[in-house]
């Protein structure tokens, strides 16, 4: 590239910036009414880039693209049957319905809250005549009865609305596997020429960045299943891998998963050791342990170098999102705004890059003049 075009680019201003944030709380509302389609979406996007790795090396084999699609996609379900396979082997059917077994672990979760505020009454005098635990107490009871009976089966029969649209990732995942590069293809031939250099940078970047934020995701998963497993199975708490798993999957979104991640682990605990409540400090103990470990240690390392967005506007976005279109904008803020700001600065840049926009002007003006050669004589 020649040094005129290479020069150092200006950082992105506040136009700019703006443009990024007014695009993704737009597309935020957008994929709000279409989460039917943007959920099965998003897990076929992962599934994309945890699957991409073993079929880059079936290509660089000599394998053809779709034959290497296949291939990895039928490993794959093949995979996820034999492991479910083997956890309803490992897991024996419950004694009590789902519904029983969820009340307990509530009636546990809430024997700790009322003991844990017993111990600051006796503590803390005032709080004892404020009569803290007493209205805690009647307002725990009032929302969990009413949750049980209302709440609780549309909750329910919402979740299983939702499978049959669940079924379309894997459908989009094979696709993207097999037709993505084709894609990228159609997208480059609909460029000038004289941005062709600059648009295929922008599309490397796009997909690098959406790269690097899932397979990071999928990486902090691992670890924060690792860690939770080890530290739950530590202090005696049933079924660890199985209670870490879920709450490194909670931990998607962010903030809100980590909180309903830990009151599910610690009414598990409470209720598994009702007569111990250290068990239950301690499931605490583990789970700010563990975001003390994401956040110094995990994070850096899986998530920290695939989007550059400094820790403001993160934290903006993440209640922009939130408030914007819910637990779906949460987990799909930060991917899309990583996204969106890579477009958006690049094509700041191209925009007003003089060079480019000088021979994309001539670059037209010889078209015209060739298209209307034979019209001047």
């Amino acid at each position: 590239m020649r040094n005129d075009e290479a020069g150092a680019q200006p950082s992105s201003g506040p136009v700019v910036w703006s443009g990024i944030i007014a695009a993704t709380c737009g597309l935020l509302l957008v994929l709000q009414h279409m989460l039917w389609l943007a959920i099965p979406f998003l897990l076929a996007i992962i599934l994309y880039y945890l699957l991409l790795p073993p079929m880059q090396r079936l290509l660089r084999l000599g394998m053809s693209q779709g034959a290497a699609a296949l291939l990895v996609g039928a490993c794959f379900l093949v995979a996820v049957a034999l492991g479910a396979l083997a956890l309803n082997l490992w897991i024996s059917a419950p004694s009590v319905s789902w519904q029983d077994m969820l009340a307990r672990y509530v009636a546990g979760g809430l024997d700790f809250v009322r003991g844990l505020l017993r111990a600051l009454e006796d503590k803390f005098p005032i709080l004892r005549d404020m009569h803290l635990s007493q209205v805690v107490n009647a307002q725990f009871t009032a929302y969990s009865e009413d949750f049980m009976q209302s709440h609780l089966t549309a909750i329910v029969v919402s979740v299983a609305g939702w499978l049959p649209s669940l079924l379309l990732a894997p459908f989009l995942t094979f696709f993207f596997l097999r037709d993505g590069h084709l894609f990228k293809k159609f997208l480059a031939h609909a460029v000038p020429n004289a941005f062709f250099e600059r648009t295929l940078c922008l599309l490397h970047e796009v997909d690098q960045t959406a790269h690097r934020y899932f397979q990071g995701m999928l990486k902090l998963t691992v670890l924060d299943t690792a860690v939770l497993a080890f530290g739950l199975w530590a202090i005696g708490v049933s079924s660890p891998v199985l209670l870490g798993l879920i709450a490194a999957m909670l931990a998607w979104v962010p903030y809100v998963g980590s909180i309903v991640g830990c009151c599910m682990v610690v009414m598990v605990a409470s209720t598994d050791a009702a007569g111990d409540p250290l068990v239950a400090y301690s499931a605490i103990g583990v789970f700010i342990l563990v975001r003390l470990l994401d956040d110094f240690v995990f994070m850096p390392l899986t998530l920290g170098r695939s989007l550059h967005i400094h820790p403001l506007i993160t934290v903006l976005m993440i209640f922009v999102g939130g408030s914007v279109a819910g637990v779906a904008g949460l987990m799909l803020v930060l991917p899309l705004l990583g996204v969106v700001m890579v477009v958006g600065e690049t094509l700041g840049r191209l925009i007003t890059n003089p060079r480019l926009r000088a021979r994309h002007r001539n670059a037209r003006a010889l078209r015209e003049k060739q298209a209307s050669a034979d019209l001047m004589a």
